[in-house]
């Protein structure tokens, strides 16, 4: 079927997303549409949607924004705008390179947190410049009524990082964790993190817009600040289990990095019928 709209599908660790070319900026990617993309029952399933688009095309791209990189517009499966995407960037990296679209093995990528860096490696993994990590101090969110205290750290999107004795793998996050919407009132990604030595992590998320997801790239890092912020440390790195695999992360004085896995896993087109009932 050469009519419709292309996509792809891809993910990083298991956070998966629908990938739409847009080389035209033509396409009109609304909330609806959004959530009925990543529809698991009625759509193709996923925890969001990557535009791949000209930065030139992106009329609310934020300053700093080369016309001429890719930007990656990015949107939770709600079908609300978000900053960053850590696993994403990873995915988009990935197509823009197999797609010809980018020659260098170091290239950039337009972001609504600003320009971000990506590197692909000799075993396949991409690693991300994830930029400065911010930390402001500490909040409170509640699980079936239990309290857990984190470090607020804003990595061009808002995180709370809870370290808790409490075996991850133990809470209920199906029901989105209780926020101050007073210290972030446009919602929160949460995660809880046991420490397991010095180099290595083990975490779940609940991602704003989304719920519980397989991974989340910029938690991760929040996950590093707040078990050095225990060390009293700044910088570091670690190795982060999560549900959908392995990440590292490194945090220096002058940044962070991500590296890790993208896969792409198929390609087609979307029915135009489908596209416009929605």
């Amino acid at each position: 079927m050469e009519q419709g709209i292309e996509f792809l599908k891809g993910h990083g660790t298991e956070n998966d997303f629908v990938l739409l070319p847009d080389p035209t900026g033509m396409l009109d990617l609304t909330p609806s549409r959004v959530r009925a993309l990543c529809d698991r029952r009625c759509g193709l399933g996923a925890d969001g949607v990557l535009r791949a688009v000209p930065g030139a095309l992106v009329s609310d791209a934020p300053p700093g924004t080369s016309p001429d990189d890719w930007f990656m517009d990015y949107r939770n499966a709600d079908g609300s705008l978000a900053e960053l995407c850590g696993n994403g960037v990873r995915v988009f990296a990935r197509y823009l390179a197999d797609a010809g679209l980018v020659a260098d093995a170091e290239f950039r990528i337009g972001s609504r947190a600003g320009p971000r860096t990506v590197r692909r490696n000799d075993d396949g993994s991409v690693t991300v410049e994830m930029g400065w990590v911010r930390r402001n101090g500490t909040s409170t969110v509640t699980v079936e009524g239990a309290a857990f205290t984190g470090l607020v750290v804003d990595l061009g999107n808002p995180h709370l990082a809870c370290l808790t004795e409490v075996p991850v793998e133990q809470l209920d996050l199906t029901v989105p964790p209780g926020h101050d919407p007073g210290a972030f009132p446009h919602g929160v990604n949460v995660e809880f993190v046991n420490v397991r030595s010095a180099g290595e992590l083990r975490m779940r998320v609940h991602e704003r817009g989304v719920g519980e997801t397989r991974s989340c790239g910029t938690g991760t890092v929040a996950a590093l600040a707040a078990a050095l912020a225990a060390q009293g440390r700044d910088t570091g790195e670690a190795d982060v289990q999560v549900p959908g695999g392995r990440l590292h992360v490194a945090i220096a004085s002058d940044g962070s990095t991500l590296t890790g896995p993208a896969a792409l896993v198929a390609w087609g087109r979307l029915a135009l019928d489908w596209w416009s009932a929605h």
